[in-house]
């Protein structure tokens, strides 16, 4: 037996021992995605079984855009959203890749990002904050017309907008046209940022000191090194770490995850991981999110959100699956990118 495969084997064998004291505590573990459910409450979180399986455009969720300034996205990550559209058919009411309206538009796009509108362009028109003119806009503005608002379109820049238009037409891109009755943003300047790496994040509340511990500090050359290898954002392993296992090698969750970066076993095995190896477990890692980074565009919060809860939840949510514990995961990462000691990593 190779020793990956004799690694995988003692791997796989732990974590079914995990599994019955899971059991005989009351938890279900799926083995799909490694995501443990109180089987008492049905209540869900989710533990790191990460794949490469695509992640769609929308998330569904409650109206009201009361996430945007803690999302960890840009107005052009809703751009990028809206732009997966192009192509597809008008249907009033629709909400899907197979039909769609204007307000429908908007509203998917948005809520792939994990930030929540209502549903027609009238109440979309309430929200967020009032935007001058067209020479002030910046992408992911959206753009009204009447008063209240019965069409929505989107600023992408360059005096262009992308919009669900009316019957017989499909999502397109075209010059800004006619006079507009209001522009909003969804997304504060405040706080949206471009990292060096041109991912999207975005500064979240601040943590103090450095963000991290020395147990996560002791890997800052590891980090630096496999982030400039595969191109990712400077801090975004450094605060994985963190966020996943505090440092701690042989860290193991209720579902099995092991290791720093908290793999489950099967993902280990696929690719070719030790996770019980820091230096495997960071180059994994990094593999894995330039999978994913490059799969979603560059969107760090929908590549945190599939590392976390896999991507069997987020196929089936079209987005950031609606658990406390991811959405508050994706929060967490990206506040913790933004400290000092994981930009010194």
């Amino acid at each position: 037996m190779t020793a990956p495969a004799a690694i995988a084997d003692v791997l796989s064998r732990v974590a079914a021992i995990q599994n019955q004291i899971n059991t005989l505590a009351g938890i279900k573990t799926t083995s799909a995605t490694g995501t443990a459910t109180a089987s008492s409450t049905g209540a869900t979180s989710s533990t790191s079984g990460s794949d490469f399986s695509s992640v769609l455009s929308q998330l569904n969720g409650a109206t009201g855009a009361t996430s945007a300034s803690d999302s960890g996205a840009t107005g052009s990550d809703a751009v990028t959203a809206a732009e997966s559209y192009l192509g597809t058919p008008y249907v009033w009411g629709g909400e899907s890749s197979t039909g769609i309206d204007c307000s429908g538009l908007t509203q998917a796009s948005y809520k792939s990002l994990g930030i929540s509108l209502p549903r027609t362009a009238a109440e979309q028109q309430k929200m967020g904050t009032a935007v001058d003119s067209i020479a002030d806009a910046k992408p992911g503005d959206l753009i009204f017309y009447g008063n209240p608002a019965h069409h929505v379109t989107m600023y992408i820049g360059n005096n262009q907008l992308i919009e669900a238009p009316t019957e017989g037409q499909d999502v397109h891109i075209k010059t800004v046209y006619g006079h507009p009755s209001s522009i909003r943003r969804i997304i504060p300047d405040s706080t949206s940022v471009a990292s060096t790496s041109g991912y999207s994040t975005a500064l979240s509340p601040a943590v103090s000191g450095t963000g991290l511990n020395p147990a996560v500090m002791q890997y800052s050359a590891q980090f630096k090194a496999a982030e400039t290898k595969y191109g990712l954002p400077t801090g975004l392993l450094a605060a994985v770490a963190q966020q996943e296992s505090g440092g701690n090698p042989s860290a193991m969750s209720k579902a099995g995850a092991v290791g720093l970066m908290q793999f489950m076993p099967s993902t280990a095995a696929g690719l070719g991981v030790n996770p019980l190896n820091p230096s495997s477990a960071i180059d994994g890692a990094g593999r894995m999110y330039a999978g994913l980074l490059s799969k979603y565009s560059g969107s760090v919060p929908l590549a945190l959100a599939a590392y976390n809860a896999g991507s069997g939840a987020v196929d089936k949510y079209g987005g950031i699956p609606p658990y406390s514990e991811t959405q508050n995961y994706v929060k967490k990462v990206t506040a913790l990118m933004n400290t000092k000691g994981a930009q010194l990593s």
